[in-house]
Parts: structure tokens; sequence; C-alpha cells
């Protein structure tokens, strides 16, 4: 059990949230570490408002952990609630009403929550407490919600690449002048190679666990027993130190290579030359720029090429924060959203990885086993398929949120809902990411080794996502062969014999009928 900070009276009660393990976070700007108290707590309401993976609870907790602890070698008080302490009261606004009882604090101070969710929960409550809430912007940005939202003002279409430059002249990374090193924004047409097996693939840098975390596994294990994914190995880093050095070692020994490979799949490396550093950027482990120079100055030094270090910086203070700006200004609701009416529920082999298909059973099984998977695995593979087989969209998000380390919902549901699943119809994206299996065939070596045969387009040995790459389009062929990208493929499918026609529909049915069977 956690004792108690020996303060008996304090000025403000500072709330700080499992994934903002920061010393810089807005919550502690202008602190009185004499009269204010800083809460942690891990809280049932949070663990399980989705079945989050084990190993993503672990992580959270245990870094939580370490955080308070530095916190209190930086000269804080805080007052730490572990999940199985007798006065756990099991939410935070309860733990809060709580703690405030105890403190007699006049009022509470926190960086906003990352979820909409998680937001309008504190504000009700401070609300009908009559609490003084003092809820600051999260200053681990690079964009902030006004800039986006003025960004934004105005435009029919918020598309991606016009905000990453904007944010490239922002903080100058890449940079000459007025121009973009190189002479170009974007590398991305260099980043699409096939990788092959290699002995000396680079791994993420694992981690020696303490006491901590032992304790920490130990609580899951127990509490969290049928939650999915593996426990065991746990390598993931829990303090900023470990996240530096896993930056450090990212740099050195997988960047190089990141930007050419960042698209393949492998069905023995999960990680190929991937940072895996998100979960420690999104748990504020990590800042964003302070990843992006370290990987700028790789370029200049001239241990990584341009394509890789371009590429790199794009996921971060474009993509990132781009998809940060399309929740807050899309929610309420945005979560919700369900452009193609798909209402199938999520298969069973999500949670399994029981299925013949090799590419989903590899990017399913990996998560079970790692809680990550990179952007095109979660596109294009476990996404891809949800969306041409009509999955609802809502389970797709809340799967998403709860099986990856990484996920929070600023992050996640704009991903899904809009990249991935395209059911905000087309606000993030210019056109679903539909695709057959030649796609995969060609990124990756799943097809090789699949019960199905990839270069077969109908029956039922052929891939299912050639026969269900059809059956989308033309399920959903009045809200989208109106679109400009999608001309090509309804003239391919117009220039058909209906007897090929009919055989796709068909095939598509008997593996959706599969499918709840």
């Amino acid at each position: 059990m956690t004792k108690k900070t020996t303060l008996k009276r304090c000025e403000r009660l500072i709330l700080l949230l499992g994934d903002q393990l920061s010393l810089n976070i807005s919550s502690l700007r202008n602190a009185d570490k004499e009269r204010d108290v800083i809460l942690m707590a891990e809280v049932a309401e949070e663990a399980s408002y989705v079945p989050h993976h084990k190993k993503k609870i672990a992580f959270l907790f245990s870094a939580m952990r370490h955080h308070a602890k530095l916190l209190r070698q930086e000269g804080w008080a805080v007052r730490y609630v572990q999940l199985d302490d007798d006065d756990n009261a099991g939410s935070l606004p309860n733990q809060l009403t709580h703690e405030l009882e105890q403190f007699g604090c006049a009022k509470v101070v926190i960086t906003e929550p990352g979820e909409f969710r998680l937001k309008q929960t504190l504000l009700s409550w401070s609300k009908s407490k009559d609490i003084a809430l003092d809820m600051r912007e999260d200053e681990r940005f690079v964009c902030t919600h006004a800039e986006f939202q003025a960004w934004a003002l105005g435009r029919k279409q918020l598309r991606m690449e016009f905000f990453y430059r904007e944010m490239r002249r922002k903080t100058g990374l890449l940079m000459k002048g007025d121009a973009p090193e190189g002479g170009k924004w974007n590398y991305d047409a260099e980043n699409r190679k096939p990788a092959k097996g290699d002995l000396f693939m680079p791994h993420p840098r694992p981690t020696m666990r303490d006491s901590i975390t032992e304790d920490v596994l130990s609580l899951v294990s127990t509490r969290f027993a049928n939650n999915f994914g593996a426990l065991e190995p746990f390598w993931f880093g829990v303090t900023r130190t470990d996240a530096l050095l896993a930056l450090e070692h990212f740099v050195q020994s997988a960047l190089p290579l990141f930007g050419d490979y960042q698209d393949a799949m492998l069905t023995d490396e999960p990680f190929l030359y991937h940072s895996v550093l998100a979960l420690y950027l999104n748990a504020g482990l990590l800042e964003p720029l302070e990843i992006c120079r370290r990987v700028e100055r790789a370029f200049y030094d001239g241990d990584a090429p341009l394509n890789a270090v371009e590429g790199y910086i794009r996921q971060i203070i474009g993509w990132r924060e781009y998809v940060r700006g399309i929740y807050w200004l899309k929610m309420p609701g945005y979560t919700e959203a369900n452009f193609f009416d798909a209402q199938r529920p999520l298969p069973a082999f999500y949670w399994t990885a029981q299925t013949d298909m090799a590419c989903m059973a590899a990017a399913i099984s990996q998560t079970r086993d790692h809680a990550y998977a990179h952007h095109i695995q979660r596109l294009m593979v476990t996404g891809n398929f949800a969306m041409l087989a009509g999955v609802d969209p809502h389970e797709v998000h809340e799967w998403y949120l709860a099986v990856y380390a990484d996920a929070y919902e600023w992050v996640e549901a704009p991903n899904v809902i809009g990249m991935s699943q395209f059911a905000d119809g087309g606000l993030l994206a210019s056109k679903p990411y539909a695709a057959s299996g030649n796609y995969i065939n060609k990124m990756s070596d799943h097809c090789q080794g699949c019960r199905y045969d990839v270069k077969q387009k109908t029956g039922a040995d052929a891939c299912p996502f050639n026969p269900l790459y059809w059956d989308f389009l033309i399920r959903n062929e009045a809200k989208l062969r109106g679109n400009p990208r999608l001309g090509h493929a309804y003239r391919t499918w117009d220039r058909m014999s209906p007897d090929k026609q009919h055989a796709y529909r068909s095939s598509a049915s008997a593996v959706l009928d599969g499918l709840s069977s």
C-alpha cells in the first residue's frame, strides 16, 4: 500500500494523468513544491473502459510509478494511489473528491486530457462539486488548438500535406530558409520498398526490469488475467532515461533504412526498421521536437539519408499533429461516424488470431505478443480487411484503442475512423484505403506461405481480399463512384463480363458468410 504525503493541507491539487509523464507538463507551470500536491492514481475505470492489452496497462502503471519516484526526487509532494490500495476510489472524479477532503485544497490543476471522454468527465465533476478547475492546454504539441482551427477554417479539404508544410515552416525542421531541404517537401515515393529477411536487422532496445516493474507485472497478471495480449516478455522502457536510450538506439541502428522499408512487412520481423517510440512519446516520456531534432541531426551529420529523416519527421510534426487537430476539431461525435453504414460485428479472430489469412494472422499475433504493429499493418491489413468486410467502424475503433500500447483516442480515432475505415466520408482521406491482396503480396512475404492463393481472384482458394475489394466498391457504389481517385477502378469493373462480376460478388458473399459462422 502506498503512503500518503505528510502534507496536511495544500494550496492546489495537481492531477497528473498516465499519459502526462513529463516534468515540463503545463499543469506544473508556476506550481509551488511547498504548497501544492501532485496526485497520480491507477483507477479501475481508466484501466477498463476498453479491454486494454496487458502490456499497455503494465507499461503505464510502471511508468507512472517511476515518474512519481522521479517527482519526489525533484522535491515534489506526491500522493500516489495504486490500484490495490484500500482507499482507491475507482475513478478519477471519485479519487479527486476523496483527496480534496483529505488535503483541503481550494483548486485542482490539470493539463487537458488527451481524450474527449475524460475531459468532459472532469469538467462535469468540477461543475457538480463546485470545485475550481484550472484545465490548461497541453503544450507538448507543436500546433495549438487555436492554430489548427485557424488553419482549417474555410478549407473544403483538410489535407495533411499542406498542414505538414506549415509545421515545417514553424519548426524550421529540414528547412533552408523558406525552402525544404533537398528541394522537395515529401519523399514518400522513395519509401515503399519491400524488405527481405536479414540476420542483422535491428530490434528495439530491451530494458532491464526493476522491482517496481516486477510488482506491476504481478498486479496485472492477477487483476487483468483475462485481458487481451501476452504480458511476457515485457521489454518496454518505463522511464525517461529508458526512452532517451531507445531514441538513440533507433537513430543509430534503424533510422538509416527506416525510409526505404517503412511500408514493408515480414512475417518473422515485427519491428523491421521502425522506431517503436510512439508509446514513449504519447505517454510524455519523450517530446516531439526533441525526437525530430535528434533525427534531423542524424541527416546533417551524414548518418541517415534525407528520405528516412524526412519521412520520420513527417510522421511526428505532420501526421501526429494533424490527427490531433482533426480529433479536437470534430469531437464530440467523430468516433460514431459511419459513412458506409457498416454494421458487421468485429470478427472473433481479431482477438484470437485464428484465421487462415497469413497476413491477418501475422498482424494480430504480433499485436497480441507485443501490443505493437506498424502503420501499414494497421492500415492495409487489419484496417483494410475490416473496411472491405463492412465491420462497424466503432467496434474497429475500440479494438485499436484497446490493443496497442501507444493508443490514446486523440491519435487512434482519426487514424481508424478517418484513415483506415473512411467512416468520416473523406474528411481526412481523399479516398478509401481499399486494396486487394496484390498490395499485401507486393509489400510483404505473407502470401508465400498462405493457405489462400493471392493470384486467384475468385473461388474458395482465392485470397479473401480479392473478391472483398470489388464487393466493397460495388456495395458502396452510390457513395464512391463519383470519387475521382476511384474512377479507374469503376471503369475496370464496368469492362468485366457479367459472369466475372457475379463470381466476385458470390466469392465475397462466401467470405462474409464465413465470418459469422
